[in-house]
């Protein structure tokens, strides 16, 4: 009997062994994509005011935000790097 309830509680403490484990694991994830996050949401500010010094025109401003939101950042810089290369050309 006392070799029955060892085993329930080695058992038992394994088990709440294996959950602190997931637990600290799911918590090292949650911190590393909160830091994903921020690192993203901190690129696409930085575009905000490159966006508002290459574009020339309103819409230009509102379609590179608009490029931005829904398509991210590398496309939003390749919109920018077009409005420029069309300003160098027209100039």
């Amino acid at each position: 009997m006392t070799l029955t309830l060892d085993n329930l509680s080695q058992n038992k403490e394994s088990s709440l062994t294996q959950a602190l484990r997931q637990i600290q694991q799911l918590n090292s994830r949650i911190l590393e994509l909160e830091q994903q996050h921020q690192d993203y949401v901190q690129k696409q500010q930085n575009l905000i005011p490159a966006i508002a010094e290459i574009c020339i025109s309103p819409i230009q401003e509102v379609e590179a935000l608009r490029i931005l939101i829904h398509r991210g950042e590398s496309e939003c810089r390749r919109y920018l790097r077009s409005v420029l290369v069309k300003q160098r050309q027209t100039s």
